[in-house]
């Protein structure tokens, strides 16, 4: 089934709410989102409250794009309300490590000063290992009801120190695979 078809089904504790102004409100037990739908596409809910169906007028490639996207965003925000999202982060290096104190994330990632995130307020950070060791990495879950928000705050955290590719230090996804590099070889004096 094509995405323009494909319908957003609706769990039974999530509200999906239509404004005449083209607004999309959708309110569930995690939380409440809502999002614009530009007037090329209209959004219906079927008679039972089970189904979202996004629609285009036109059929040209802008609007397919257009339709694709803001039908994605919609089944984000019925995800994000009823289930969130979460993000598991690793910190590679030893004496590397994570804290949370009050609503900020402290890092100690081999700068001369600790590295401070504002945690926003409807994020949530949980430290499940402080400290980096040997073979065993620092690391922390961001969870979250907005999918956006949430890789924009991992994003921005991992951009502070990458891994680099020779010994794998840094920031980092849980699923990433760093491609790494040997080191330069000792070519000896003749």
């Amino acid at each position: 089934m094509s995405n323009m078809q494909r319908p957003i089904t609706l769990p039974g504790k999530v509200e999906f709410t239509i404004e005449s102004s083209g607004r999309v409100m959708v309110k569930g037990p995690l939380g409440e989102l809502s999002h614009n739908i530009p007037s090329e596409l209209a959004v219906e809910v079927d008679s039972g409250g089970k189904q979202a169906k996004v629609s285009c007028s036109r059929t040209d490639k802008k609007s397919r794009a257009m339709h694709g996207l803001h039908r994605s965003l919609l089944s984000n925000m019925v995800e994000g309300v009823s289930k969130g999202f979460e993000k598991l982060m690793e910190i590679h290096g030893t004496g590397y490590s994570v804290d949370v104190q009050g609503n900020q994330l402290v890092l100690r990632i081999g700068f001369c000063h600790d590295v401070r995130f504002d945690i926003p307020d409807d994020i949530t950070v949980e430290v499940e290992q402080k400290a980096a060791q040997p073979g065993n990495p620092a690391r922390f879950r961001i969870k979250g009801i907005d999918k956006e928000e949430l890789g924009q705050f991992a994003a921005d955290i991992r951009k502070v120190r990458p891994p680099e590719p020779y010994k794998g230090k840094g920031i980092r996804y849980s699923d990433e695979r760093v491609l790494r590099k040997e080191g330069k070889a000792f070519a000896g004096l003749e």
